[in-house]
């Protein structure tokens, strides 16, 4: 059995996908009911043991932790490690109750920081923001489980870059949606690359790591390569959609102020905005990462980068027909 905490989101869903098309028994446990597969769901918090010591299945082998609080805006910040660190704790008490050797735990490429130089598995963490910092933190419990019994203990941790995908509404998401609607423009030089992958591979890859798991420590990072400038990105788009692209460019310091500014408008209207200070940080950062160690592994990705785009804009921006099923994540 392949018990899966956080299977209701967008990454989870796709990986019941993967793992069901293989015949594997499957086990989701989520604070929510899966939208797509809702009779594999058991509703449980993560930072609630109990609930979690009630539900998980008796006959489960492997552990796939996604359950994660993640978007940019969380307030109060404390839910980043009552989620992220508490709730990683509460899930290896209860794999030691129940004798589970084995977890993958997906963490992030946040570990990093921003505007690091191509930073690989061994490169040092410097998260610049509570997501990050509650993530390293949760890396640092499961290895402090794993080395108490190294001999018998598997625990693979995957640092995926942004990841992307049909239905998904994150930044990827909001920024292609701003690029196809022609109202795009672009702020700072467009010289930056951005790490991305698809939510299709990253679903093929946890699987990978699941029929590849024995005795012993992994971290990989994952991206799909090459990575593109946000200059590239635009004319995939404009390929993909047979669209010409607005090519006004914007200073960095200008789009930051209007930044700050839908900040002030969000504090005192209580709505959230599509551009925000933080935003427009990360989407003007250098954020490009190593993943040789992933791609090296024996994993063949189903998918190229550009296939991956183009499957997301065809699906969310051309017109096949789409059903109202979403997934609302960074």
């Amino acid at each position: 059995m392949k018990t899966i905490i956080g299977g209701s989101g967008f990454v989870g869903t796709n990986l019941i996908k993967e793992l069901e098309n293989s015949d594997y028994q499957i086990q989701n446990i989520d604070k929510s009911i899966s939208k797509i597969y809702p009779e594999l769901t058991t509703i449980a918090d993560i930072r609630n043991k109990n609930e979690l010591l009630s539900t998980i299945n008796s006959n489960t082998d492997t552990v796939i932790l996604l359950a994660a609080e993640h978007k940019d805006n969380i307030d109060p910040t404390s839910l980043y490690y009552d989620v992220n660190v508490d709730g990683t704790r509460n899930v290896l008490k209860v794999i030691e109750k129940n004798g589970i050797n084995n977890i993958i735990f997906t963490s992030s490429v946040a570990v990093y920081g921003l505007n690091k130089p191509n930073p690989d598995e061994n490169s040092p963490v410097d998260p610049f923001n509570h997501y990050g910092k509650s993530k390293w933190q949760a890396e640092e419990i499961l290895r402090e489980w794993y080395n108490k019994h190294p001999q018998n203990r598997s625990l693979t941790i995957i640092r995926p870059t942004v990841i992307f995908g049909e239905r998904n509404r994150g930044n990827v998401y909001n920024l292609l949606k701003q690029i196809a609607s022609g109202k795009f423009m672009m702020v700072g030089t467009g010289m930056n690359k951005k790490s991305m992958a698809y939510v299709g591979n990253v679903a093929a890859f946890i699987k990978h790591c699941v029929e590849t798991a024995k005795p012993g420590y992994r971290l990989f990072n994952y991206v799909d390569k090459p990575d593109l400038t946000m200059n590239e990105l635009v004319v995939q788009v404009q390929k993909c959609l047979n669209r010409k692209i607005n090519s006004l460019h914007l200073p960095y310091t200008l789009g930051y102020l209007g930044g700050l500014s839908f900040d002030i408008f969000s504090k005192l209207t209580g709505k959230e905005f599509p551009v925000s200070a933080v935003r427009v940080k990360k989407f003007c950062a250098t954020t490009q990462f190593d993943s040789k160690i992933a791609h090296s592994s024996g994993f063949i990705a189903p998918y190229t980068l550009q296939e991956g785009l183009h499957r997301t804009l065809n699906y969310e921006f051309g017109s096949e027909v789409k059903d109202k099923i979403i997934f609302e994540s960074e």
